[in-house]
């Protein structure tokens, strides 16, 4: 009998499909949370995420237009049909019509999307022709496929010579300069200051929790080794993380709960936001 309770137990921990989740939410029921929806092909996307086929009929869509903008690259909008982005379940299982996007550069992962607009940075397309493409994911990251391809937009976009965004006209000689006020470091407009180095794909600190009170402000300041974006879950916050180059993404923590910090080309959690 005992034998049995700590089986029935070990049982519970795990959840749906003998894999723990957090994501089983009350009256999700069983054939949801185990994420059988559609049929889980072979094949994959290139990537190494497995297709999940669904019917024509029904299944999600997906249609990417760009806009420059006047400051700096371009605004991308994602349209999408029977699919809504689900950014506070990625990782669990996965769910019809629901999920996140890639977006690519060329083939080449630039970001995951968890809502319908992104902002591109000139800093990140070469000069010349480049096609951009954005692939529909469930939250278990297996991408959504119809008749064996993925379901996604492309894009053709080009980047002209020297186009870096927004300029400025020169100062004319005759007036009289002046120094501009020194701006304030990042650091000094928050209240916590989280460090973070990402080196040869480890977290240095080892991941963990932060904890602050609700209201705070949050400066995440990020070296990393290679280009990636820094994207902190539940807040919609997002930050170009150039290679070699310290970068700081500042949040003022007005909610409540437990939020990951994470990269999205290398897929690394970085630490956990837990306000209070």
């Amino acid at each position: 009998m005992l034998a049995l309770a700590v089986l029935l137990a070990g049982g519970a921990v795990a959840g749906c499909g003998g894999r723990a989740t957090t994501h089983h939410k009350p009256g999700t029921s069983h054939e949801q949370a185990s994420g059988s929806v559609g049929t889980l092909l072979t094949t994959d996307d290139g990537a190494g995420h497995r297709l999940r086929e669904v019917p024509a009929e029904g299944a999600p869509e997906v249609q990417l237009t760009a806009r420059p903008d006047s400051e700096d690259g371009w605004n991308l909008q994602l349209t999408v049909k029977n699919f809504r982005f689900t950014p506070d379940s990625v990782g669990g299982a996965a769910l019809p019509g629901a999920g996140h996007a890639h977006l690519e550069l060329d083939g080449h992962k630039l970001a995951r999307l968890y809502g319908p607009w992104f902002h591109l940075p000139a800093a990140q397309v070469p000069e010349g022709a480049h096609t951009l493409t954005v692939r529909l994911y469930a939250d278990d990251h297996t991408a959504w496929a119809v008749a064996g391809k993925p379901v996604e937009g492309t894009l053709q976009l080009t980047a002209a010579p020297g186009q870096t965004g927004h300029s400025h006209p020169p100062a004319s000689p005759s007036a009289p300069s002046s120094p501009a006020p020194a701006s304030p470091s990042p650091e000094a407009q928050a209240d916590r200051t989280v460090t973070i180095t990402i080196r040869e794909g480890k977290v240095t600190p080892a991941p963990g929790r932060v904890e602050v009170k609700r209201g705070e402000r949050v400066a995440l300041r990020v070296t990393s080794d290679r280009a990636d974006t820094l994207h902190v879950h539940g807040f919609d916050k997002e930050l170009a993380l150039p290679a070699g180059q310290e970068a700081t993404l500042i949040l003022t923590a007005d909610r409540t709960g437990l939020f990951e910090v994470e990269t999205h080309a290398s897929d690394l959690v970085l630490t956990q936001l837990l306000v209070r």
